[in-house]
């Protein structure tokens, strides 16, 4: 025993008998914390790209994506070259192109523990719904909620029957706000069994600030695991959310919710086809039946006429008010104006009888016989049924959403939109388009033209008067920047935060619109 050890003090150091179990560890310990220094900058590398775009020159192909409002314009009276292409529109590409950019690495995503999971169904029409989603993703951010990818509006008037995935890209919709919040396509399989008979379902409070879905709403959460919202219009405050809040509000409105391919590519081809023809506005025109119904507005219409939107009124319970007077609604400023009245204002503003309009509406009732005398004035009007095939619309024949999608599309890009009645999609175009550099958009005063148009029916309002007092009033009401008007506890009356974003359409966003003239 005495000579083995003898002999083991003999051995030199570096042998395996005297030391070497020793080295092999350090080598290992060595190699080891090379390879995971290795792996975190590697990590922290593809965090960083994943978050940070190089600059382009501004010849870049691609750099019109990121500028919205870039392009210069002129008042109502400037026209665009016949060569001007969606490139020059401020940037519309980035939300509302055909042409897709390649794709980016997915931002980081967000890592939170989600209080459970919100489910919602949108009702009302596409522009309605567009600003619920928007808001919906809010007050998932805020509570720190699961969202579930939503459900679109089936039983409506419009009875369309399509799904999110059919009017938006849903994978460029999670992956876009995953660094906010997680979206799911569909509730986790171990609440299968429990949706049909125990979800907890609901309409939130309209107008709510964040106290009420902070208070009320996040402890049903926290107890039932799953709510689910029935309705979803304007159940969001317009003011007093925290600017990160409101800013995401424009974040999923105008990058998020983009259309899908089928849908951004026969619009952009709506587009261009009207941009070889120079200069155009669109007309939003809705004096469609359903709006009359709803708003029992039946200036102009027949007694027969008058009659058939009263028993659909009747026929609708959710419309909730059935008895209306329609001249006080109209001295009130609460109905579209007609064709009719339509034709005399625009030709009191200046558009000059071989103006391109571009007609944004479903069908417009009375038809042909209403249509009568915009068309004797402005004979250059067109719709989407006149540009496309029936072949290329074949596919959107009974989806009245996905039509509403594409006029849309064009309404954001035209030289001038003019609503004739501040429903959901005149209030989300006007905004989209004070985002995208304050596009001129003439918001009508239908209060006082309702004034004007009967003293010059009744003679006591000569042309040239009529012509002077409607510009007068229109001059500040061409879409240029100011700020909301706020009325505390009386919400329905203050201006919508989707019509104008103040948010998120600061100084970098603004472009010149030059002076807003009226001579077409």
């Amino acid at each position: 025993m005495v000579d083995e050890a003898r002999a083991r003090k003999a051995l030199p150091p570096g042998s395996m008998a005297y030391g070497g179990s020793w080295w092999w560890r350090t080598a290992m310990r060595s190699r080891i914390l090379r390879l995971g220094t290795s792996i975190l900058i590697w990590t922290l590398l593809m965090q960083l790209t994943s978050v940070w775009q190089p600059r382009l020159p501004k010849s870049s192909s691609v750099s019109c994506l990121d500028g919205r409002g870039a392009a210069a314009s002129g008042g109502v009276g400037s026209g665009l070259n016949a060569s001007t292409n969606l490139s020059v529109l401020g940037g519309e590409e980035h939300a509302l192109s055909g042409t897709r950019s390649a794709p980016r690495v997915l931002l980081p995503r967000r890592l939170y523990r989600s209080n459970g999971y919100l489910m919602v169904s949108c009702n009302g029409g596409l522009n309605q719904m567009r600003a619920a989603i928007c808001d919906m993703v809010s007050i998932a951010r805020y509570l720190n909620l699961t969202l579930v990818v939503p459900e679109l509006d089936k039983t409506s008037f419009w009875a369309d029957p399509s799904d999110f995935g059919d009017i938006f890209d849903v994978d460029h919709f999670i992956n876009s706000l995953r660094d906010e919040v997680k979206i799911v396509r569909a509730l986790p399989k171990k609440f299968s069994t429990k949706i049909h008979t125990e979800v907890f379902s609901m309409h939130p409070v309209s107008w709510s600030g964040l106290k009420y879905y902070l208070k009320e709403i996040l402890p049903l959460i926290r107890k039932h695991k799953v709510v689910h919202f029935n309705r979803t219009d304007t159940r969001l405050a317009n003011n007093g959310l925290p600017l990160r809040l409101q800013k995401l509000r424009c974040r999923v409105n105008y990058e998020a919710l983009r259309f899908t391919f089928a849908i951004e590519a026969l619009g952009n081809k709506l587009i261009s086809i009207l941009q070889r023809s120079g200069f155009f506005v669109v007309l939003h025109l809705r004096y469609e039946m359903d709006m009359l119904s709803f708003s029992g507005c039946t200036h102009g219409c027949s007694a027969t006429e008058t009659e058939e939107l009263t028993r659909m009124r009747y026929a609708y319970p959710w419309w909730k008010e059935k008895e209306i007077i329609s001249e006080k609604k109209r001295s009130e400023g609460l109905c579209p104006l007609t064709p009719e009245e339509t034709t005399l204002v625009l030709r009191a503003l200046g558009f000059t009888s071989d103006t391109l309009i571009y007609i944004a509406a479903g069908e417009i009732y009375g038809g042909e016989r209403r249509m009568a005398s915009l068309k004797a004035s402005y004979p250059r009007i067109l719709r989407k049924e006149m540009l496309l095939s029936a072949e290329e619309l074949s596919s959107f024949q009974n989806h009245l959403t996905q039509m509403a999608a594409l006029d849309y599309m064009v309404s954001v890009a035209s030289g001038v939109f003019v609503p004739t009645f501040d429903g959901n999609m005149a209030k989300v175009v006007e905004g989209h388009r004070r985002y995208n550099g304050f596009r001129e958009t003439i918001a009508l005063d239908r209060i006082e033209l309702v004034k004007l148009l009967d003293l010059l029916e009744g003679g006591k309002l000569s042309w040239d008067q009529f012509l002077a007092a409607v510009r007068e009033l229109h001059k500040d009401r061409m879409g240029q920047p100011t700020l909301r008007k706020v009325l505390p506890g009386r919400p329905k009356e203050e201006d919508y935060f989707y019509s104008n974003p103040q948010e998120c359409t600061g100084p970098s966003r603004i472009r010149s619109t030059g002076s807003m003239k009226f001579d077409i």
